[in-house]
């Protein structure tokens, strides 16, 4: 993949991650606001909580996938993008324009994700 256009991409999905984690972040203190004021019966207890713990886990996924791509931002500037971070083996254009940010080879990814 041409290096200018994979952090062109990357560049462009960071910001909109940013934005959907800052919806996220801000949805799960508006649910945490709303468990304070509200009063009611054990059941709708549980509903505001379920509701954080969602919102938690959206905005985790968020920064994990900044940080791949910061990661992948650091790989395009020390020249090292588009090689498997884990065998320096070429990562194919295929596989980056699925997922410019993709720190592995598809069969390391598999192997990893089949420990």
């Amino acid at each position: 993949m041409d290096q200018g256009v994979a952090r062109e991409r990357l560049t462009a999905e960071r910001a909109e991650v940013a934005r959907l984690l800052r919806d996220a972040v801000s949805a799960g203190q508006q649910d945490r606001e709303t468990e304070v004021g509200e009063t009611g019966d054990y059941a709708d207890a549980a509903q505001p909580l379920t509701a954080q713990g969602i919102d938690d886990a959206i905005a985790e996924g968020f920064r994990a996938r900044i940080a791949a791509i910061d990661r992948a931002l650091q790989r395009l500037d020390n020249g090292s993008y588009g090689r498997s971070v884990l065998s320096g083996e070429p990562i194919p254009d295929e596989r980056l324009d699925a997922d410019p940010a993709a720190e592995l080879t598809i069969e390391e990814a598999r192997a990893r994700s089949a420990s």
